[in-house]
């Protein structure tokens, strides 16, 4: 019988990598409860000491817009032109701008 079989809610795992700034959805799996899907995730996701923090969510509780839904959902950043610089000049001497 496998985990999905007993009812075992899905998890969905993120590995923040020892370069990385963010965490990163590096699959799911199956647990009985979270301190499970942290070892699971553990030993599934960094077996080569590649992560330096999991994060383990139910699949339930991950809210997440619609691909239907893209323009609608997204149409009001564009008119927040205060969001962008574009009031001033930038110097020529100021790096990465």
């Amino acid at each position: 019988m496998t985990s999905d079989q007993q009812g075992w809610p899905l998890y969905e795992v993120f590995v923040r990598g020892k370069r990385g700034l963010n965490h990163v959805h590096v699959g799911s799996l199956h647990a009985a409860d979270d301190a499970m899907a942290l070892t699971h995730a553990r030993d599934l996701y960094t077996r080569r000491n590649e992560g330096v923090s999991i994060w383990v969510v139910r699949s339930e509780h991950i809210a997440a817009s619609t691909r239907d839904e893209k323009d609608p959902f997204f149409a009001p950043s564009a008119d927040k032109v205060y969001r962008h610089p574009t009031f001033y000049d930038i110097p020529e001497d100021v790096p990465h701008i």
